[in-house]
């Protein structure tokens, strides 16, 4: 991959996603993002200063994962494209459908535009590391890239990362040589790290519910974490490296304790007023703390695993 090569950001305003636009305007790249509103200032208008030396103005098109006729024109004349588009709630939809299908369905959107296109080479699919190991209870297995999530006991979030993967991979080998491409995977742990935009993610959404009290007590939940900084530079590696080519990549710096966060926050943030938890939540009490905050405990409840939607861990007492 040369500078000035062409490149496809969708989901642009996106928390991981306006990292990979800033490295790659940094870099040199032409970059071409997508959202759903153009007119949605909050979410669009900082995406223009990411990079205030870019040698090429960032260009931003309308696209939408439920319109499939919207990504052949925001395909049209790239070279690569990072897929980073995609629902990713904090809570369990009433309805799977609400994810499943922006997921699957439009992860196959943006490939059958790339293939059509015919100029696109490599695309590079965020994916999660939730289509590795969700609803595995046991802290013996190392899991590596060979390891896929049983989507029959998964719950919504881990069932739609899993099938859009897979899907992707079934949707890319089985292309005539004519419209071939290569597809690289990335699967992140838990994102955080600095936001650069005020927009929610799901990470720090975590730390939100901490600083806020919002849950009476820690969950006794163990989080698997990727640095924000380092999945937006193993995307934009994983467009250069010969090496990545057909593979998934794990991304992930290390795990801490939801009790060691908060550990960490009370730290820095109690002597400005913050009042952060500190004491263990028995997991019986789940059920009684729903009264607090019914949608993260509906979400740790999910299936026998006790797995948040939100996180990567599972219990240990």
């Amino acid at each position: 991959m040369a500078c000035g090569d062409r490149v496809l950001v969708t989901g642009a305003s996106g928390y991981s996603a306006a990292h990979v636009v800033k490295l790659l305007q940094e870099k040199g790249y032409q970059v071409r993002g997508t959202v759903r509103r153009l007119q949605d200032e909050r979410k669009v208008a900082h995406l223009y200063s990411l990079c205030s030396g870019a040698r090429h103005p960032l260009e931003l098109v309308e696209a939408d994962l439920t319109v499939d006729d919207s990504w052949l024109p925001a395909v049209k004349d790239m070279d690569y494209v990072i897929h980073m588009a995609g629902p990713f709630p904090s809570v369990e939809p009433e309805d799977e459908a609400e994810v499943l299908n922006p997921t699957v369905q439009g992860t196959l959107s943006v490939l059958r535009a790339c293939a059509q296109a015919r100029t696109v080479k490599r695309v590079v699919l965020t994916s999660s590391v939730f289509a590795v190991n969700e609803c595995t209870k046991s802290s013996d297995v190392a899991f590596t890239e060979d390891h896929w999530t049983d989507v029959a006991k998964a719950g919504v979030v881990a069932k739609s990362k899993t099938l859009a993967e897979q899907a992707a991979w079934d949707f890319v080998r089985k292309l005539p040589e004519d419209k071939k491409f290569e597809l690289v995977v990335i699967n992140p742990a838990l994102v955080l790290g600095p936001p650069l935009h005020g927009s929610l993610c799901t990470g720090i959404e975590i730390l939100q519910r901490l600083m806020e009290r919002r849950i009476p007590m820690i969950v006794k939940l163990y989080f698997v974490i990727a640095d924000v900084r380092d999945v937006a530079l193993a995307h934009v590696t994983a467009l250069t490296s010969s090496e990545a080519c057909g593979r998934r990549h794990i991304c992930c710096n290390g795990g801490m304790w939801m009790s060691e966060m908060a550990h960490l926050l009370k730290l820095v943030f109690e002597s400005q007023g913050y009042n952060i938890p500190s004491m263990i939540m028995p997991r019986y009490l789940l059920h009684a703390a729903s009264v607090f905050d019914s949608a993260f405990v509906r979400s740790c409840l999910k299936s026998g695993c006790f797995t948040s939607l939100i996180i990567i861990g599972w219990w240990r007492f």
